[in-house]
């Protein structure tokens, strides 16, 4: 996984076929999908551009899953059809033009979204990999990558978030794990039916269901991803005489008990969940140990807690008084989770004291809360154009941080290559955040998709010269953070990932390739925004 932060998802994959989901669940084999002309073929080329190579499977909508290859960019990609186009296909190409917006490495790319009226299709990234659903299908994950899958989903959630858009789709069909251990979030809705809240909520239920290969949400599935018939059907959670879920330490042994608490608190309705970007700083930070401890073939069970070491969240599991979720909440204006309260010696009712009784002789303090979350105040700006020949290009740096996303910094266009015409190594934009911070995102708007940046940090100033500009490159191309983007087709970069006990001053946001713009290549920063303490 990209971030830096947090449990790896390396090894998730072992064997087996490679396989791509669609939108949502496979459906019954026996359900055909609804056409108003012929089924598309292998061979077919869609739009002078997109070869379809080989059904893959349909989705439970209906759309058929093919994989192709982009004949142009020669890459393979993913290719959802549906019958007919027109109106019956209004939500799912505005879902994709959306989704094209927001780049994050958790999120799948959408390239294309084209309605011939007869029929309608998305094209996107292909994943080489397995779905989660049928992941765990063999077998339940273990609880650091059960974690690293929550962190991925949450992050990429969380840029979804910060454009004020939903996903509305989440659940073990359109979550991905590839071949090399990346976890990408697919096929977001934007039928109004879902909010950010029931998001975070999807979390939960993927936790749930990567530790104990149960669905717990039966009885109000998330857009088809439970209720279904044939291989699309996921087990129901094991439920007491009630109906109540139970708890992942119940149905399987040695669940960590401060993991069994955030999943469960996540799923009840009773609590209020933290935002995904503060779920996903809390998943990034647990330290869960790649151990052999959790038992995959225990029985079913109501049972009592098995023994096991602490959790780091708290002194004591259980979930009578958990005040997992309540307290991300309460520190979601802070950004991580400070504390658990501890559970009493008795079981029916908390201690009157809810801090958890010190090792030692020495006294009980309280840690100081970390400062809130905000937008950083960028102090100044300027281009970094290093093998400029008349720093033409310089001017209107300030425009990327004035709060007009309309208007900003721009290239010059460029003819003949999109790497600056094969006379640049790049061009960037350096930002100064007045003295040294904590980073939480830091978010690029573009004026056109396709372009490849990275995000790189260093320590020093130097004039604005082409001398200064390639001192300054020169150093800071060796400390990249963030997640890196080769290439994208989106208006909005969100960096996350970053060390949360590392400060920066100085940031680079360095362009490496341009879009096509016209009759050449050229692109506009229009603002960047910095979030931390």
């Amino acid at each position: 996984m990209p971030s830096s932060a947090g449990p790896s998802i390396d090894k998730i994959t072992e064997g087996g076929r490679v396989t791509q989901v669609g939108e949502g669940q496979d459906a019954d084999e026996t359900t055909p999908p609804v056409m108003t002309f012929g089924a598309p073929t292998a061979g077919e080329v869609l739009a002078e551009r997109y070869e379809l190579v080989e059904h893959i499977n349909n989705d439970s909508a209906g759309r058929l899953v093919w994989r192709g290859v982009d004949v142009v960019l020669r890459r393979p990609v993913a290719v959802v059809m549906r019958y007919p186009g027109g109106d019956s296909a209004t939500e799912m190409l505005q879902a994709a033009v959306a989704a094209s917006r927001v780049i994050h490495p958790n999120l799948v790319g959408v390239y294309d979204a084209i309605d011939e009226a007869e029929r309608a299709y998305v094209v996107r990234e292909w994943v080489d990999g397995h779905s989660l659903r049928e992941l765990v299908s063999e077998g339940p994950l273990d609880a650091a990558r059960a974690t690293a899958v929550g962190n991925a989903v949450a992050s990429a959630l969380a840029a979804v978030h910060a454009t004020g858009m939903v996903h509305g789709n989440v659940h073990p069909g359109t979550v991905m794990i590839s071949d090399d251990g990346r976890v990408v979030l697919a096929d977001a809705r934007t039928d109004g039916a879902d909010s950010q809240e029931n998001d975070v909520r999807a979390v939960g239920g993927l936790l749930y269901f990567a530790l104990t290969g149960y669905w717990p949400h039966a009885e109000a599935p998330l857009h088809g991803a439970t209720a279904g018939h044939g291989r699309a059907a996921i087990p129901d959670a094991v439920r007491d005489a009630n109906g109540a879920a139970a708890a992942p330490r119940q149905v399987r042994a040695g669940v960590p008990a401060y993991l069994d608490d955030l999943t469960m608190d996540l799923l009840d309705a009773d609590i209020a969940p933290p935002s995904s970007d503060v779920l996903a700083a809390e998943l990034a930070r647990l330290d869960v140990p790649e151990d052999d401890y959790l038992d995959t073939n225990g029985p079913l069970r109501f049972a009592a807690e098995t023994g096991e070491e602490p959790s780091p969240l708290a002194a004591a599991g259980g979930r009578k008084v958990a005040l997992g979720i309540a307290g991300l909440l309460a520190l979601a204006l802070v950004g991580l989770l400070i504390g658990i309260s501890t559970l009493g010696g008795g079981e029916d009712e908390p201690q009157k004291n809810p801090v958890a009784a010190p090792t030692s002789s020495a006294p009980v303090s309280e840690e100081p809360a970390a400062p809130a979350v905000r937008n950083l105040k960028i102090s100044a700006a300027r281009i970094i154009d290093p093998d400029s020949r008349d720093r033409a290009e310089v001017r209107d740096a300030e425009k990327v941080f004035d709060g007009d996303k309309d208007d900003g910094w721009s290239t010059q266009t460029y003819r003949g290559a999109s790497n600056f015409g094969n006379y640049k190594r790049g061009m960037g934009v350096w930002i100064d955040l007045g003295g040294e911070h904590t980073i939480k995102s830091v978010q690029v708007n573009l004026s056109d998709t396709g372009a490849s940046a990275e995000l790189l940090t260093g320590t020093i100033d130097q004039p604005s010269t082409n001398k200064g500009d390639d001192e300054i490159l020169k150093a800071y191309k060796k400390n990249p953070i963030g997640q890196p983007f080769e290439a994208h087709d989106g208006t909005t970069m969100t960096f996350n990932g970053f060390d949360a006990d590392q400060k920066y001053r100085y940031l680079l946001f360095w362009i490496t390739d341009l879009p096509p713009n016209g009759s050449g290549y050229k692109v506009g920063v229009n603002e960047i925004t910095v979030q931390g303490s």
